[in-house]
This record gives structure tokens, C-alpha cells and sequence, in this order.
């Protein structure tokens, strides 16, 4: 019967439409999740390269007790190896275009800082200011990129189920009208004909074809028992 295969068709249409959103929502919610560890993975060793670079320079030593010189040089030549160390990590994690600009200056200065000159120690902590600027406004960026993939997701999920609402809406108008009125209309023709109501025939205008066989179907039983009812009274 067509009109089973196109029910059948329309309930595999909905069910495949769920599971469409299902793991359309599940894809989103996973690319969520690695944007937004790439925003922190890519942009914290930067931070705490920053943070050691400014707190080497902001604990050496300078000035002091002239015995203990050979103790700041010490201490201050652990603190430069430090730095560097931490320069050296956030070369290794450039991720921005405008990092390399102020880590070249970083490079261009740091030694001279660690020897006392205030201007280039003024000149490498803004280095760093701006170092720190751009990771921060990168993870600002990330983090809105992150959120528009996200509500952009959302909506996608909002689009997904308004068109399985619909498509449920007429999939049910459907059932209604091919489907329930044409057996309700045969199960009102039995109950008239078990009522003794024998003129009861099944009828309906804009019914599927396989329906308008079965109607004429079950008419044809009727009248042939109608005339043979006829026939046995007569005699």
C-alpha cells in the first residue's frame, strides 16, 4: 500500500531529523570544548613567562653593601638566567602576529636592564606590558570567537527543531487526514451495520487511492450481502 509506505517514509524522516539535531548538538558542544582549552593552553604560558620576567627584574639587586657584591652578582646573575629562561618560552609560544615585535625588544634591552640601566629596564618592563597586552587581548578575541561559534550553534539547533516541529505538525495532519478518517469512516460503517443500519455505505471526498479501494471494497461485500439478504426474504 503506498499510503503504508509513505507513513513509514515520514516517521523515518522525523526520526532521522532527531538524530540530525542530536548529534548536531553533541558537534557543537565538542568543538566548544577544545576552543576553549586552545584559548587558555596557547595564552597561560605566556602570562607566566611574563609574570617571571617582571619578577626577575623587580627582585635584583642593585646598590647595596660593597662586601657583598659578589653576593648580588650571584644573586642577580640567577635571577638573568631566569629571565631568560622565561624569554626563551615565550619565544617558543608565539601565537600572535604582534608578539615578535615586543619580544625583540625584550631581547634588545634585557641585558642592559640587568646591568643597571634604568632606561633599558623601564624600556624591557613596557616590553613585557605589551607582551602580556597582546596574549590578553588574543584570549578576549578567542573567547568571543568561541562564543559566536556557540550561539551560532544554538541557533542552528533552534533552526533544527522548529523544522522538526513543522515537519511533525504535517506529518501528523497527514495521518489525520489519510489515515484516522478513513478508518474512522470504516469503523462508523461496521458499527451501522451491526446496528441492523444495512443503507450505511463507506464515503469520502480527497481520499488516498488505496483507501478508495478499500472503500468500494467493503461497499461491494455490503451489497452483495444486502442482496442476498433481499433474496432470502422474498423466499
Amino acid at each position: 500500500m503506498r499510503i503504508a509506505q509513505a507513513t513509514r517514509i515520514g516517521a523515518w524522516v522525523l526520526i532521522s531529523l532527531n538524530l540530525l539535531m542530536a548529534f548536531g548538538s553533541i558537534w557543537i558542544f565538542l568543538r566548544m570544548s577544545p576552543a576553549i582549552k586552545d584559548i587558555i593552553e596557547q595564552n597561560e604560558h605566556s602570562f607566566q613567562a611574563c609574570e617571571e620576567m617582571l619578577a626577575s627584574l623587580s627582585m635584583m639587586i642593585e646598590g647595596g653593601d660593597e662586601n657583598k657584591v659578589a653576593l648580588q652578582q650571584q644573586a642577580n646573575k640567577a635571577l638573568l638566567l631566569k629571565f631568560e629562561d622565561a624569554l626563551k618560552r615565550a619565544t617558543n609560544n608565539i601565537t600572535e602576529n604582534e608578539e615578535p615585535y615586543a619580544i625583540k625588544l625584550i631581547q634588545s634591552e634585557f641585558k642592559q636592564a640587568f646591568s643597571g640601566d634604568l632606561k633599558a629596564k623601564e624600556k624591557t618592563v613596557n616590553a613585557i606590558i605589551l607582551l602580556g597586552q597582546i596574549n590578553r587581548e588574543a584570549m578576549i578575541k578567542a573567547d568571543i570567537r568561541a562564543r559566536q561559534f556557540g550561539q551560532a550553534g544554538a541557533w542552528g539547533v533552534v533552526f533544527m527543531a522548529t523544522t522538526i516541529f513543522f515537519s511533525g505538525m504535517l506529518f501528523k495532519r497527514n495521518i489525520s487526514l489519510n489515515v484516522l478518517r478513513p478508518i474512522e469512516e470504516i469503523d462508523s460503517v461496521i458499527s451501522a451495520y451491526r446496528n441492523s443500519d444495512n443503507m450505511r455505505r463507506c464515503s469520502g471526498a480527497d481520499l488516498p487511492a488505496d483507501f478508495v479501494s478499500i472503500f468500494h471494497g467493503i461497499n461491494e461485500i455490503l451489497d452483495q450481502c444486502q442482496s442476498e439478504f433481499s433474496i432470502k426474504q422474498k423466499k
